[in-house]
């Protein structure tokens, strides 16, 4: 196989300079070619490069395989040198991962990314503790609320990590989330371009891993500040309590129903699982959705579209997520980056039935 490259030449006499177009042939490696460098079959060489999880060889043995397509420029298909030992710390409790989607998709979306970038993770949970994570580790990936000492202790295992959807650690780490200011900002806008202007707020509360304590998460943040911005905030309207789970949404609900001799007109909330709660209760209660009351949510979960009525929205594309974290990792181990990145990753509208236009008193 060939690859041409043209280039020029520029040759000068005197008063004048010719310039000769020439071209340089590159020789691509077949897997035929690497077969016969590495002492395999054909079968076995393609099935390796093409990521076959159901062969049976030693990792040696693909090293080999991917250290000789590389050596000997082989691009048929983009080959990605084979990383060991990267650890996947998920310290996200069954719990956690059951009342909340959102993490069990982070979750398969970062296995499926290392396993095409032929990456070899790991899988350690926060039952397990830092300890079990051995100091032979050439990285690691983080989902998850780690304490001080599980982040000194992290510093002393490797130097390459991504935290992912929290940047805990920018002086020493790189971290890729979801923008939730740019998100929770454009949820107000939406209801704002609507006609909304008395807007609440549900939520949940994030919970310091070192005091165990409820602290105020940063989309609540974001709607207080903003809305404060605009003259719109109403402390009353603003209803959070812990976990980001349905019943907890619905409950909150419920309580606002309770409290607000008359609600909001449209309601922001904090994730779909929360958005979810919510409309049960307004439904439970016979409250007109979008009708009397306007909702919208963050992340476009599967049963988002088939909840009464369908949610309005943002989609993260957590696949993309993933594929920074992955990214970012890579550039630390093979690329040699010492310098921290943070990566945030922006979100899109998804337009369902549960937001409408507010009609003039």
């Amino acid at each position: 196989m060939f690859e041409y490259d043209f280039f020029s030449k520029k040759f000068t006499n005197g008063d004048y300079s010719v310039i000769i177009k020439t071209e340089e042939v590159r020789i691509l490696a077949t897997i035929k070619d690497i077969a016969n460098e590495v002492g395999y079959s054909v079968s076995t060489v393609s099935r390796v490069l093409n990521h076959d999880e159901s062969l049976s060889v030693t990792d040696e043995t693909k090293d080999k395989i991917f250290a000789v397509a590389e050596r000997l420029n082989y691009r048929k298909k983009e080959v990605h040198i084979r990383i060991k030992q990267i650890a996947f710390l998920y310290w996200v409790t069954d719990t956690e991962e059951l009342e909340d989607v959102y993490f069990k998709t982070m979750r398969k979306a970062l296995e499926q990314c290392a396993k095409e970038r032929n990456i070899e993770l790991t899988l350690y949970k926060k039952e397990e503790g830092i300890e079990a994570v051995p100091d032979t580790i050439q990285g690691f990936l983080a989902v998850g609320a780690f304490t001080k000492a599980e982040h000194k202790k992290l510093q002393t295992l490797s130097g390459n990590g991504v935290f992912i959807d929290s940047a805990p650690d920018p002086d020493h780490y790189d971290a890729v989330r979801p923008d939730l200011e740019w998100i929770t900002r454009k949820q107000i806008d939406h209801l704002l371009n609507q006609g909304h202007r008395q807007i609440g707020f549900v939520g949940g509360t994030y919970q310091n891993p070192d005091t165990m304590g409820d602290e105020m998460d940063l989309r609540e943040k974001t709607f207080r500040f903003y809305m404060e911005q605009k003259g719109l905030l109403d402390d009353r309207s603003v209803f959070c309590g812990r976990g980001f789970s349905v019943e907890n949404g619905y409950g909150l609900m419920k309580k606002a129903i309770d409290e607000l001799t008359v609600l909001p007109s449209a309601f922001v909330a904090a994730a779909d699982p929360i958005a979810v709660g919510m409309l049960q209760a307004l439904n439970e209660d016979g409250i007109s959705i979008p009708g009397q009351v306007s909702v919208i949510g963050i992340n476009n979960i599967s049963v988002a579209k088939y909840v009464s009525p369908p949610l309005t929205t943002f989609h993260i594309d957590l696949g993309e997520v993933c594929k920074a974290a992955i990214d970012l990792l890579l550039e630390r181990i093979i690329g040699k980056r010492t310098l921290s990145k943070t990566v945030l990753i922006t979100g899109e509208i998804v337009e369902r039935k549960s937001t409408v236009a507010k009609t003039t008193d």
